[in-house]
């Protein structure tokens, strides 16, 4: 169990950094860390008004905001659960996730409220909003929905200083988050993190990655996420760095505009911006005749890689000190070329049952192809199928490895050992140097362009009860998901459907599901498969066949 205690960290960079900005939504309103402790304070005392205990569950929907942070914040060092849900999710599954954590309050964003409908989760005494703080529905005791429920309180008083901002003692063990990961009740798995978990990966990012009070952030992965808030939030906001949030779903246009207006010391990326920006930017340049030639001549080419490292350093803003690119496995064509010009990145492995870490190492400590070493919290081994294999699934143990999966006593046992080690369902390899390389995603998630994680089995499960669909496989395909359909050929025969039918069919069910799933989730195209897809042995989809 870690020394250093979570909530104790969280008040400390709070007192040391009283007078400092905390946080700002990118273009809109700043706040303090002393407006941090007034707030979080404040939510304390609405948990007290709704008789919230240590241990009970608080949903939290929203787009990333200063206001999403906290709302967190308040929860966590309480002593209650946050239960974070992404925005882009319907409003069946938000129901679904407030009934299936037992949350019994449920704080978010007042466009969403309106799309939801309380008397669907009972267990919910009321929703407040994010913004205001302020009652959206109460039940109360008599079960009348209501928007002013009687003494309720008002804002703290404005006496609060440094020396007296206390915060609760919150034990370690105690559990802290259970993420979603997925919204759909067949898919339902509520990873359970707790403040150990959390502080391990903090300690790790204080004692490993160049980051110090002070620093500029700029954060725009999901927080709703466990990669995007540890790193782009909670970690930084440990150290007292001013975090700037981008309160919209990005464009790589606007995450490049605002690197160079903040200037941050540390960007976080997912593989996808990355490779955006070398298609758009960098491929357009280097493919020109004349630049190929001059890339290909010794002298010169060192120069022209010189030139090109610096404008891809000063589209980040210039004053970082490495990237750092995780969720998903970068494009080797990519890797290759940032390596060869000796531009500052790190490739980073992890998942949100380890809260998220697995490895890492610094950019000019780190190997190409690889995911870096194990951090420090952790044991890491491969797991062969046979011993002369060079490549077997990763198993981890140690500080980061989660609780298990929410009311899922099946999901958990068959994911973690008797003896601690976790079934990660990743392949890989460890060299000599203990410098791991990722080999396979056993896995099917996709990363989405906005860091947000898709399970594709979850759509497909859908297409798949759809008329005339066999079997269905969706990939991903230059950053959009396609619906590769095997259709049933002896109903469309026996109904006197062709093929061409058949494909409008496809396109109707595809709009019809692109209309109740997550936008992020959209399929952007159907293709028609004449063969039923190859299968292993247990009668699952070879995916890594049609994965190009």
């Amino acid at each position: 169990m870690m020394q250093q205690n979570l909530v104790e960290i969280i008040r400390k960079s709070i007192t040391d950094n009283w007078d400092k900005k905390a946080l700002t939504n990118y273009g809109g309103i700043s706040i303090t860390y002393s407006g941090m402790a007034e707030k979080m304070l404040y939510i304390h005392t609405i948990f007290d008004y709704y008789k919230i205990a240590p241990g009970d569950k608080v949903a939290l929907v929203g787009k990333n905001s200063l206001e999403w942070a906290y709302v967190y914040l308040a929860t966590i060092s309480f002593g209650a659960v946050i239960v974070p849900i992404l925005p882009d999710f319907k409003p069946g599954d938000i129901h679904h996730i407030i009934n299936h954590s037992d949350s019994k309050l449920v704080f978010l964003a007042e466009n969403i409220f309106e799309t939801l409908e309380p008397e669907q989760t009972p267990l919910a005494q009321a929703y407040l909003s994010i913004g205001t703080l302020k009652p959206l529905s109460d039940s109360g005791k008599d079960n009348q929905q209501s928007v002013n429920p009687q003494g309720f309180p008002e804002s703290l008083p404005q006496s609060l200083t440094r020396d007296s901002f206390t915060l609760p003692r919150i034990e370690n063990k105690e559990l802290a988050v259970i993420s979603y990961t997925s919204g759909t009740t067949g898919f339902t798995k509520g990873v359970m993190l707790s403040h150990n978990n959390l502080v391990a990966n903090v300690v790790y990012a204080n004692e490993n990655m160049p980051l110090q009070a002070g620093d500029e952030i700029v954060s725009f992965l999901p927080l709703a996420h466990s990669y995007g808030c540890l790193f782009e939030f909670l970690w930084p906001f440990t150290l007292g760095c001013h975090v700037t949030i981008l309160t919209k779903t990005p464009s790589p246009q606007i995450i490049l505009k605002a690197f160079r207006e903040v200037r941050p010391r540390l960007v976080l990326a997912v593989p996808l911006i990355m490779e955006k920006i070398y298609k758009k930017q960098i491929l357009p340049v280097v493919q020109k005749k004349t630049m190929k030639l001059l890339l290909n001549t010794p002298l010169v080419s060192k120069i022209l890689e010189s030139k090109i490292r610096q404008k891809l350093i000063d589209s980040f803003g210039g004053n970082f000190h490495e990237v750092v690119i995780g969720g998903a496995p970068l494009s080797a064509e990519v890797e290759d070329f940032l390596h060869r010009i000796n531009f500052p990145f790190s490739i980073g492995y992890g998942m949100t049952e380890c809260a998220p870490l697995i490895s890492y190492a610094n950019w000019d400590k780190t190997r190409l192809r690889s995911a870096g070493k194990v951090v420090d919290s952790l044991q890491i081994k491969i797991e062969k199928h046979q011993p002369a294999d060079d490549v077997g699934e990763i198993l981890v143990k140690g500080e980061n490895v989660m609780l298990g999966y929410y009311k899922n006593p099946q999901a958990t046992t068959a994911t973690i050992e008797t003896d601690g080690w976790m079934h990660t369902g990743d392949l890989g390899m460890i060299d000599n140097e203990g410098f791991v390389f990722i080999k396979g995603r056993s896995k099917s998630m996709i990363l989405g362009s906005s860091g947000q994680n898709i399970y594709p089995e979850e759509i497909e499960a859908r297409f798949n009860n759809m008329e005339y669909i066999q079997e269905s496989l969706v990939v991903e395909n230059n950053g959009k998901l396609i619906a590769l359909i095997y259709p049933d050929f002896e109903l469309a025969d026996k109904n006197g459907v062709d093929e061409k039918a058949l494909l409008g069919i496809f396109e109707s069910h595809r709009k019809a599901l692109n209309n109740i799933m997550p936008a992020y989730m959209g399929i952007s195209g159907v293709k028609i498969f004449q063969h039923e897809f190859e299968k292993t042995p247990k009668k699952s989809i070879k995916r890594y066949l049609y994965n190009n």
